[in-house]
């Protein structure tokens, strides 16, 4: 079965830049907007990923989930009603809100959903800084006076992240992308974000963002003290129970399919290209004995799959 590509969805926020049209030679909707994301594939009620061409043309990700799970994906895998993954590139041209997402043990008690994720740096502007976890010294105590005082930056650890670095983010841990990044996000299927600070910054109107100051102190694991940049095992990036992430850097003629024959994966082109066709920042799915796509031109890709 041939490689399955899908139409990205594009979504507008305040933090946003243009940086998907000028480092990925994007062409965006609509002009001079800020799009701080593409939702590269996504199975949700009020957004769905589209496949552009070939034998399921104009099918959304959920038709296939749903219809040709088997066919296309394998077997194996969730049996969840949507497919279990969402990849998105985001472009920090401005600070993201200090947040965190809801840990599965207490996610439905808060109305919203478990998330757990990972960044892997693909641009960064010189100096520019994620937030993740405390800083030492920090407490949750301390940590809730910040936030009346409006200084929840001098709690929160910063790190200096070089390209082609990645970090896991555990649902419950603090963090915040910086601006100047370009990043590809794989994640869980979710879309649950508690803001608990958002630098005192106000919209056009001069009002500032809703928090979420309670179901923030909720979720935070206050133990999380100065995590740093992952280290990478041999190709493997990251791994749990819902996605395991791999890097590969391609020789022109050289191919990747996926690790079993049986299964999918999804591949996102970082850098160069594969078969002439599919170029930096693109995502596409590899359905299950697929033989795989060659490199062009020297070539890096992400790899992720579900893990049995």
């Amino acid at each position: 079965m041939p490689v399955i590509t899908f139409q990205p969805l594009y979504m507008e926020r305040i933090w946003g830049g243009r940086a998907l049209e000028t480092i990925y030679g994007r062409a965006l909707p609509i002009p001079d907007v800020p799009f701080g994301e593409a939702w590269e594939i996504v199975d949700r009620d009020d957004a769905q990923s589209v496949v552009c061409g070939g034998e399921f043309s104009g099918m959304t990700l959920h038709d296939l989930w749903e219809r040709h799970r088997s066919e296309i994906f394998g077997e194996g895998l969730p049996l969840s009603e949507r497919f279990p993954l969402l990849i998105k590139i985001l472009d920090s041209a401005d600070d993201l809100s200090v947040q965190v997402h809801p840990p599965a043990s207490i996610a439905g008690q808060l109305g919203g959903e478990p998330k757990t994720e990972m960044w892997f740096i693909a641009d960064a502007k010189p100096d520019a800084k994620l937030y993740v976890g405390l800083r030492k010294g920090a407490t949750r105590e301390s940590f809730e006076r910040s936030i009346a005082e409006g200084s929840v930056a001098e709690q929160v650890h910063t790190i200096t992240p070089e390209i082609g670095d990645s970090i896991f983010i555990e649902s419950g841990q603090l963090h915040a992308i910086g601006a100047g990044f370009l990043i590809h996000e794989i994640q869980q299927n979710s879309d649950t974000t508690y803001r608990v600070f958002d630098w005192n910054r106000t919209d056009s109107k001069g009002m500032p963002r809703d928090l979420h100051v309670a179901e923030s102190l909720a979720c935070i694991d206050f133990e999380n003290i100065e995590p740093e940049m992952d280290t990478p095992d041999g190709d493997t990036l990251a791994v749990c129970l819902y996605f395991k992430t791999t890097v590969h850097q391609l020789a022109p003629g050289e191919s990747i399919a996926n690790p079993l024959p049986d299964r999918f994966s999804l591949i996102t082109v970082v850098g160069g290209c594969l078969e002439n066709t599919h170029k930096a920042g693109s995502t596409v799915l590899l359905p299950k004995g697929s033989n795989g796509l060659a490199a062009t031109a020297p070539t890096k890709v992400l790899q992720i799959t579900i893990p049995s």
